[in-house]
């Protein structure tokens, strides 16, 4: 006999829907996986043996053949237990389904199904192929449901998925209140700025990059204030939308890292990745299809570079076209994915390599070599990227005495709120983009519009600090979202001066 069932796979961010082909014929006894299986889909022979016997039904005495197709597509990962399971049973007879379903899920020894990874891509995917109704692991229902538009029904055994397949049994569908998840998102910040002392220079760089979704680089000696300040940054961030928080939470799914009990993801994530990261630990890889790395799961977040010139130089010079493009692809031998990218990066690096350069409290031990040396690990181009340049000196006693007297999170966040619906209206017809930082050239040139007395300065600050085509646009970028946080719409000389000296801050380094 021959059954079909549908599942799917997961490719980059996107799912592809393979449908399970299974063949029970007579001759020698035999079970063979076919449609280019990676080993952990080849293994799954013996875990289908055990959990079918141990469920009660009989494994076929015949010749088995289980096709995933399409055949040129690679298969990896355990979500094929499930369908396979559940094909062999109707090609033998022993049950007969009564609707079309998507099914996916890892079977255990003794027949439990287990969570798997990218059930929400795949849910989505099956809403796109009208395929209404799922059959998930109990544990990834939850997720499932947050694609709308489809019927999940989540199982816990083989037995009730062949029963409930069969229309033997009822198993409610579940549902949940997208709304009410996001209305659940708190507001309050893990951290806010206003308990940061003094720094009040760096807070005004960190909300226009906020309001502008900019790149920045914080230099200063240790016990400044600089990773303090960085974790302050997403509370200042927009709350994400939903469609924001879905892609979020697609990108954990895949990854693995999704949460049973928190369904959807709103708040924007906090990469700290360590200085010792791995290039593919950055921009994603692993065995067989490659996955989303560190770049990606901070996707509409912040990615935070602590000890910046320490990373490895091929690991931030990977990070150049992600910034530039925001996504990565990644190509290995016979596949290509691509993985968003939509960040806010912030490094923090100490001036030299003790620290103290420039530091009025401390003296400087490096000599001049081994300063040049330190800045010389990070390239020309990696630093054109950034927009940013914020010092971040050593506080006066007084400052450390005083009482945190700084502005709110929730004041500032109104403010990049208003600048970024600025952006939104601007860039409504743009599909996937929502900031200045992310303006083509054309884009820079329509909406980045100066007067008079600001051309004539930007003329001087070019000569003057040889910016590049790159760091002149970087430049123009953010003078146009500090003078959407005034609301105004042409770019004057205040609005340029204050965006050149963020440029110019460390021009000894860039």
């Amino acid at each position: 006999m021959f059954a079909r069932l549908m599942s799917a796979i997961v490719v980059g961010i996107e799912a592809s829907l393979v449908e399970v082909q299974c063949d029970v014929t007579g001759g020698l006894p035999a079970f063979q996986v076919v449609g280019l299986p990676e080993k952990e889909v080849t293994e799954s022979r013996e875990r289908i043996r055990s959990a079918i016997k141990n469920s009660g039904y009989a494994f076929p005495s015949k010749r088995i053949t289980a096709n995933l197709a399409p055949a040129d597509l690679r298969k990896e990962g355990v979500g094929f237990d499930l369908p396979t399971a559940l094909s062999i049973l109707i090609a033998s007879e022993q049950i007969s389904p009564s609707t079309d379903y998507l099914v996916v899920g890892e079977l255990a020894l003794d027949g439990e199904v287990r969570s798997v990874h990218g059930v929400l891509p795949i849910a989505l995917a099956a809403a796109e192929a009208k395929l209404d109704r799922v059959i998930v692991p109990n544990g990834n229902a939850a997720e499932a449901a947050l694609a709308g538009g489809i019927a999940v029904y989540p199982v816990q055994t083989l037995t009730e998925a062949a029963a409930l397949l069969a229309g033997s049994l009822s198993i409610p569908r579940f549902q949940i209140d997208r709304n009410a998840l996001m209305d659940q998102a708190s507001t309050n910040p893990p951290l806010d700025i206003s308990q940061v002392k003094g720094q009040e220079q760096a807070k005004r760089a960190l909300e226009v990059a906020a309001a502008g979704g900019h790149n920045v680089l914080m230099t200063g000696p240790p016990g400044a204030g600089k990773s303090l300040l960085a974790r302050c940054l997403p509370g200042i961030l927009p709350p994400l939308s939903f469609a924001e928080a879905l892609e979020v939470t697609r990108v954990y799914s895949i990854a693995g890292l999704a949460d049973d009990n928190v369904p959807l993801i709103t708040k924007r994530p906090f990469r700290t990745p360590h200085h010792t990261i791995s290039y593919a630990g950055m921009v994603g890889g692993g065995h067989g299809l490659p996955g989303p790395g560190e770049i990606t799961l901070a996707h509409h977040g912040v990615l935070f570079l602590d000890e910046l010139p320490e990373f490895d130089r091929r690991v931030l010079e990977s990070l150049r076209q992600p910034l530039e493009d925001r996504s990565i692809l990644l190509s290995r031998a016979g596949v290509s994915v691509r993985y968003p990218a939509n960040i806010t990066m912030v490094g923090a690096m100490n001036p030299c390599p003790c620290g103290h350069l420039g530091d009025h409290r401390h003296h400087c031990t490096c000599n001049p070599h081994e300063i040049r040396r330190y800045r010389k690990r990070l390239s020309g181009p990696f630093l054109d990227r950034i927009d940013l340049y914020i010092e971040v000196p050593r506080l006066l006693p007084e400052e450390l005495l005083a009482r945190p007297r700084g502005e709110g999170a929730a004041s500032i966040q109104t403010r990049v709120k208003k600048a970024r619906q600025i952006q939104y209206e601007r860039l409504k017809d743009k599909p996937g983009r929502f900031s200045n930082a992310q303006l083509d050239p054309k884009e820079t040139t329509e909406y980045c519009v100066l007067k008079e007395d600001a051309k004539e300065l930007l003329g001087m600050a070019i000569d003057r600090f040889a910016l590049s085509a790159r760091a002149y646009t970087r430049v123009l970028k953010v003078a146009r979202t500090i003078a959407d946080l005034e609301g105004t719409l042409l770019i004057d000389a205040e609005h340029l001066a204050e965006a050149i000296q963020y440029r110019s801050i460390n021009e000894d380094l860039a």
